[in-house]
């Protein structure tokens, strides 16, 4: 490098990356600056903003323990059997990261929706997702579940091997090697996977508005209202987005935590 592009570089560096911070953070930094935070408060004390934050943080709470529950063994199975097409289950799973959110919400009207392939099971079970609460959960799980199940999956493929081998020496089980000894070793990577899930659930949108539509005190979760209220309640919406960037930092925040905690 000549002693000019010594001399520019470093600056270029510092400048890309102001530039990059400065995009990605005045607009977080903007919905707190528009209001005042005794405005925030007022504006939260709507009935219709109560009910959507309640809605957002029962269903998306409901949401991460299905996924939780389901997704720990199944992450287990993928980390610890090789079998034949093993890397397009693996694809499959991941698939919803990458999926539009209005195609997830077609996807699963076409599937379990009252006309969908296992729409008339359904139906006949007296089963009701769309339009309903239900429905908003089985969105969020949906759009949510992979980031858990890769992360576990991570977290499980970490440990080492040795200890799954020396505990079916000792004559235990495999489902008394898993519960007592692979899920509390990856307890961080688990944990973590679950804040990411969590997040991705708070902050869902399309799939929940196609699939169970936004009906206040019932599917309206918190991105629902915001987008409801942006018009014509613009406070609401600042106060409704302030919670939510409030709770995507703590998330956040765990997520590192966590990433830095032994074991």
């Amino acid at each position: 490098m000549t002693l000019a592009g010594a001399r520019w570089f470093p600056a270029a560096l510092t400048a890309a990356l102001a530039l990059a911070l400065t995009f990605l953070v005045l607009p977080v930094v903007a919905i707190f600056a528009n209001t005042a935070p005794g405005d925030l408060l007022a504006s939260l004390g709507d009935p219709a903003a109560l009910d959507a934050l309640r809605l957002s943080l029962l269903c998306s709470l409901a949401a991460v323990t299905v996924i939780v529950l389901v997704g720990t063994p199944a992450a287990y199975a993928l980390a610890t059997r090789r079998f034949r097409g093993r890397d397009a289950v693996i694809t499959l799973i991941e698939l919803p990261l990458v999926l539009p959110p209005a195609v997830a919400g077609i996807g699963l009207l076409a599937a379990i929706g009252p006309s969908g392939v296992l729409g008339g099971v359904a139906t006949g079970s007296g089963v009701r997702l769309v339009f309903e609460t239900a429905g908003v959960i089985v969105a969020l799980t949906f759009v949510a579940a992979p980031f858990y199940l890769r992360q576990a999956q991570a977290a499980f493929e970490a440990l080492d091997p040795a200890w799954a081998d020396a505990s079916r020496t000792l004559g235990a089980s495999e489902a008394r090697t898993f519960a007592r000894i692979a899920v509390p070793a990856a307890r961080s990577g688990l944990a973590a996977g679950l804040a990411l899930a969590w997040g991705r659930a708070l902050g869902e949108f399309g799939a929940t508005l196609m699939f169970a539509g936004s009906l206040r005190g019932v599917t309206q979760t918190a991105p629902l209202a915001i987008y409801e209220r942006f018009a014509t309640e613009f406070p609401v919406a600042l106060a409704l987005s302030a919670v939510l960037v409030g709770c995507s930092a703590a998330l956040l925040l765990s997520v590192k935590l966590l990433g830095r905690a032994p074991g």
